[in-house]
C-alpha cells in the first residue's frame, strides 16, 4: 500500500516505514504530523485517485529531526565587467518517518 501526498509544494510517493526529507515543518522533533493533502492511494482493490484530493484520507508520521542540506554555491558573473558575486545556501529540511496510511 502506498500513497501520494503533497507537502511543501512537492509531491512524494510514500508507504509505511519510509523516511522522507521534506521542506522544514514547524513541528518539533518527536512530534506527530498528519498530511491531509493525499492525492492518490493504492490498495489491494486498486488505485484511488482524488480530484484533486481524496476526502478523509490522511497519512501520519513522526518528526525525527531537523537539519540543513548540503551547501549550494550560487555564483553570478558578468564577463568583462568585473562583476562577481558568490553566495552559499543550505536548505533546511525535516526528516519524517511515515507511520500509517489511512484511506
Amino acid at each position: 500500500m502506498y500513497a501520494i501526498i503533497e507537502t511543501g509544494g512537492k509531491q512524494y510517493k510514500v508507504s509505511e516505514g519510509d523516511v522522507l526529507y521534506i521542506e522544514k515543518l514547524e513541528a518539533g522533533a518527536g512530534d506527530a504530523v498528519t498530511f491531509d493533502r493525499v492525492l492518490a492511494v493504492s490498495k489491494e482493490s486498486g488505485l484511488v485517485v482524488g480530484a484533486p484530493l481524496i476526502s478523509g484520507a490522511t497519512v501520519s508520521g513522526k518528526v525525527e529531526k531537523h537539519g540543513k542540506g548540503e551547501k549550494i554555491i550560487v555564483y553570478k558573473y558578468k564577463a568583462k565587467k568585473n562583476y562577481r558575486r558568490k553566495q552559499g545556501h543550505r536548505q533546511p529540511y525535516t526528516k519524517v518517518v511515515i507511520e500509517k496510511i489511512q484511506a
